[in-house]
């Protein structure tokens, strides 16, 4: 497993783990392995992630503002605190009405562990 950017052994601060963009998507790998990776997400207000499908089930964990997630055509709202999975090979979109934060964590299915 690799982790970039991220010190081992210490208690970090995910706000503090990314930056912003005005008028735009910041985004940030935390950690990345054979099993999935996760990554931070800052959606300035307006901003989001068009639709599209991924071959693994990924969990959004807002961490702050308000995200609406486009899950098969189904808008979810989610504020923080909230945890949202969206499943494999559906289609689905990020929109953030106001600056928000995310994080995204893929889950990979390792060969062996279906069942």
């Amino acid at each position: 497993m690799t982790t970039p950017n991220i010190a081992a052994s210490q208690a970090h601060d995910l706000h503090n783990l990314i930056t912003p963009t005005e008028q735009g998507i910041a985004s940030r790998v935390l950690a990345r392995a054979s099993g999935g990776n996760i990554t931070l997400f800052a959606f300035d207000a307006g901003q989001g992630l068009s639709e599209h499908a991924a071959p693994f089930d990924a969990l959004v964990m807002v961490l702050a503002g308000r995200l609406t997630l486009i899950i098969d055509g189904q808008a979810v709202d989610a504020l923080p605190g909230n945890i949202v999975r969206m499943p494999a090979n559906i289609p689905h979109a990020v929109e953030a009405p106001e600056a928000a934060r995310m994080m995204l964590i893929m889950l990979r299915e390792l060969p062996g562990s279906a069942g």
